[in-house]
């Protein structure tokens, strides 16, 4: 299934019992085929009254919509059936509309006036740059002192301009541009904007909000080397855009963003590409007659940049005004409280292309309840992650909670328990991203992408990740591939990427992170594989998160090579289909080693003990058919090696307390597989 394939789009608000609860009626159906109330959009849009104090709603059905749209009216929401297929499409230089119209209105794909207006799965583009071969001169009479202008490119070609528009929600629409000022929601006195899950590309100023805007789980990606974010907060000094867990990428060169006038900038849990110029946000020297009356105002919180951060993003968030935290930086906060999108405007569900006459009739569709999910979102924790335990007493989402067992376990959320052990989080993920795709609970979905969230902000400085996060006390900041911790989340990440196993559900933002959380992933594997007399080998399970040397955890996982965990590693690495050079050659490596520590005529079991406690015992024993491996290999000898609880290396799992030799696996046949198949089938496909 392609990434958002996700059909008709339905939106139900939330303080309602119902669909469409809060509509003044019911919505209209645009289908440019003639199996709706309209084939036009604007057709449907002028059917609307002029007057409305409660929400209008449009569905679009998939096409391609070449319109030019104006929307003067209030309580408008547009809903594509998928945002990729829906496509309102317009082809206009400003430069152009300007000779002969003395204002901006209807320069852009889509011109509003109204407030109050609600996008959500659409693509909206000016297709003029992407048009245009050459540069074109036109006669200019309107304008006196450039009467004939050169149209490029590169100007500005706006896909979205608002002019009084007060308030303005867009979730998971694609707004594109060749040119300047793609997506240009202005109105400095008392502009409310807020973008959710959206893609924005353009050149110069691209995302250009004067006002207040919020824009969390973004992306944005520029053309030329140009300044892709601006702002303008000059009419009041409060006004700022915030933009959160946001991804850019761009052309090589690229810079991050510039003002003009007054402006106030917050960029928070961003991703940055290594090719992004190292120029700081900056006050554009061309305007000098603009006069600046409250200084330079760009603050940044826990924003990183592939291949290394610059300086001028480090953390500053101590400086701005009031010193906010970046926990408290959300859309309250940029709206002072006084507008409240996320919650009580609209929750999207997903249901089936057949439903759509359902909707315009009005018919209620009803959300299922997957109890081990339900249970899912008792647990997670305010950060995003899961516990594997609590109080020592393992998770159990088969256990039928009380109220009271749920109202303690939630109010416990902030607890600092969360971690990617045991499978903890990664089978969260995984569970609840299948549970909405089989009952279209949005709750599932948004619990998902918090975890999913979470994983990305657990990734350390040096591309891995933690047993736990932010508990950073004993051993559990180190980064961690035992019991696979590691290569759950990155396998997770890679799923996003290649849209499979229901993760083409998930977020457009997930996947720009998700190739940026990869590549340092890859990064920090490359490094750790550990080099002996010259020559690589496998991993061990447990590494320093500043300087990649190998690391002991529990007393009795010693610092050695791991038969074990190294086997999903390679499994990972394995899973690319145009690895580099140096991913074969780690690869190739490690097969060596497994192949040379293999310990051949030999099976591990248990057998009967009556004499030792519990009855049994784990031993190694003779098996001319068998071949098993260690658990934990000697760095430099290649010995297999065990330690009981008191940290003392032996050689023998004989040497060890009883309970430490049948409480833990010390061999086992995990490369089996990966030798007698994966990796034969890797070699033959990549030999191509």
């Amino acid at each position: 299934m392609k990434r958002l394939v996700r059909h008709i789009v339905l939106l139900m608000l939330v303080v309602g019992n119902g669909l469409f609860a809060n509509a003044a009626e019911k919505p209209i159906l645009v289908d440019i085929n003639g199996h709706g109330d309209f084939t036009s959009i604007q057709d449907a849009i002028n059917s609307l009254p002029e007057k409305a104090t409660k929400h209008r709603i449009i569905f679009i059905k998939n096409g391609i919509y070449h319109e030019k749209l104006f929307i003067k009216k209030d309580f408008v929401t547009l809903i594509g059936e998928n945002k990729e297929k829906t496509q309102i499409r317009y082809s206009l230089a400003r430069d152009i509309w300007r000779c002969e119209n003395k204002e901006d209105w209807g320069v852009a794909t889509l011109n509003l006036d109204g407030s109050d207006i609600v996008l959500e799965n659409l693509t909206i583009s000016n297709d003029f740059g992407f048009e245009l071969k050459e540069d074109i001169h036109i006669d200019c009479p309107g304008d006196s002192l450039n009467p004939f202008k050169t149209v490029r490119k590169t100007g500005h070609q706006m896909a979205i301009r608002s002019f009084n528009t007060t308030r303005f929600i867009a979730r998971n629409c694609i707004f594109k541009a060749y040119g300047g000022d793609t997506v240009s929601p202005w109105n400095k006195e008392n502009g409310q904007f807020y973008f959710l899950n959206c893609e924005m590309e353009g050149g110069v100023d691209f995302y250009c909000p004067r006002g207040w805007a919020y824009a969390e789980n973004c992306v944005f990606n520029a053309h030329g080397n140009v300044a892709a974010i601006w702002h303008d907060g000059s009419a009041v000094k409060e006004s700022k855009t915030v933009l959160k867990n946001c991804v850019f990428k761009g052309e090589d060169g690229f810079k991050l963003g510039r003002y003009h006038r007054d402006a106030q900038f917050y960029l928070i849990d961003c991703q940055f590409p290594n090719n992004m110029a190292d120029t700081p946000i900056y006050l554009n020297p061309s305007k000098p007659q603009n006069i600046i009356q409250w200084g330079h105002r760009v603050y940044f919180s826990n924003c990183h940049r592939v291949g290394g951060d610059y300086k001028w993003f480090a953390d500053n968030l101590k400086e701005a005004e009031g010193s906010p935290s970046a926990s408290t930086i959300n859309s309250d906060w940029v709206f002072s409280g006084s507008w409240h999108p996320e919650k009580i405007v609209f929750e999207s569900i997903f249901v089936s292309n057949s439903q759509i006459q359902n909707a315009a009739t009005g018919k209620k569709e009803n959300k299922t309840i997957d109890s081990i999910a339900e249970r899912m979102l008792v647990y997670q924790r305010a950060i995003g992650g899961w516990p594997k335990a609590v109080n020592e007493v393992k998770v159990d989402y088969h256990y039928s909670m009380t109220d009271v067992e749920m109202r303690i376990t939630k109010a416990d959320s902030l607890h600092n328990d969360a971690t990617i052990d045991n499978e903890a989080t990664s089978r969260e993920i995984k569970y609840l991203v299948k549970a909405f795709k089989q009952t279209r609970n949005i709750n599932y979905l948004k619990a998902a992408e918090k975890g999913i969230n979470y994983c990305l902000k657990a990734q350390n400085a040096k591309g891995g990740w933690p047993q736990y996060y932010p508990d950073a006390s004993l051993y559990r900041a180190q980064i961690t591939y035992n019991d696979n911790a590691m290569v759950n989340v990155l396998n997770i990440l890679q799923d996003i990427i290649e849209n499979k196993n229901g993760f083409e559900l998930v977020a457009p933002i997930y996947i720009e992170a998700s190739k940026v959380a990869i590549e340092k992933g890859i990064t920090c594997i490359l490094k750790t594989q550990i080099v002996v007399n010259g020559k690589l080998t496998a991993w061990c399970t447990q590494y320093n998160p500043v300087t990649l040397v190998p690391e002991m955890a529990r007393k009795f996982e010693l610092i050695s090579i791991s038969g074990n965990e190294s086997v999903a590693i390679v499994r990972f690495l394995m899973r690319f289909q145009k690895p580099t050079d140096q991913v074969k050659i780690a690869i190739s490596a490690a097969i060596d080693w497994f192949n040379a520590v293999k310990v051949v005529g030999f099976k591990y079991v248990d057998i009967d003990a009556p004499a030792l406690p519990k009855g049994k015992d784990r031993v190694l024993l003779p098996d001319s058919n068998s071949v098993v491996w260690a658990r934990f290999y000697e760095i430099g000898t290649n010995r297999p090696m065990f330690s009981g609880r008191d940290s003392i290396k032996k050689y023998s799992v004989t040497e060890i307390e009883q309970e430490r030799r049948i409480g833990y696996g010390w061999y086992g046949t995990w490369p089996l597989e990966l030798l007698e198949k994966d990796y034969p089938n890797w070699v033959k496909k990549n030999s191509k």
